[in-house]
């Protein structure tokens, strides 16, 4: 008896199913895999010490190429301090940043940072322990060779009594692969 609903052989059944499971397969790895190829990745890894104090940050980030002007990412901080007999830092946040190269050469951006600090005060020093939120929003330039790029940004809503750094100018140095 034929069945009117499905009336294919069943070999011919077989072979559609398997080639639509491979269509979709392909169709699945190449979304990806040219979502992924957009993808660069990068970060920050920083170690400071001297007498008697010590920082240690890391801070990866990403981000996507939508083409060779423009990408958009995210990134994460995290950021230990401490100062014998004085206070302990512990610095937490992320970021999102948006990339232009103008030119080649030449790469603006702008990045929005959020970071919570939560700073301990030794005793004898008798400050109050602090937690807060510092925004910073980042206007930059910089000189783009290859996947490396150094310049400077400025920190539009600096606020010295919130910001963990002492002047609104900071110097850059980014590299993605």
């Amino acid at each position: 008896m034929m069945n009117l609903f499905f009336p294919i052989n069943k070999k011919i059944a077989f072979f559609l199913v398997i080639l639509s499971i491979s269509f979709q397969n392909t169709i699945a790895q190449e979304v990806k895999s040219g979502f992924w190829n957009q993808v660069r990745y990068g970060g920050n890894i920083g170690l400071s010490f001297g007498d008697g104090f010590f920082s240690g940050t890391i801070a990866p980030s990403a981000i996507f190429e939508f083409d060779r002007n423009f990408a958009l990412g995210l990134g994460l901080n995290a950021t230990f301090n401490n100062r014998k007999n004085t206070y302990k830092s512990t610095i937490l946040g992320a970021s999102f940043i948006g990339l232009y190269n103008v030119i080649r050469d030449l790469q603006l951006s702008a990045e929005f940072e959020q970071l919570n600090v939560n700073r301990k005060y030794d005793t004898s020093i008798n400050l109050p322990n602090e937690n807060f939120w510092a925004p910073a929003l980042y206007l930059g330039a910089g000189y783009r060779s290859g996947n490396v790029t150094f310049g400077i940004r400025y920190d539009v809503i600096y606020d010295k009594s919130r910001s963990v750094y002492s002047d609104p100018w900071s110097p850059f140095f980014r590299v993605y692969f």
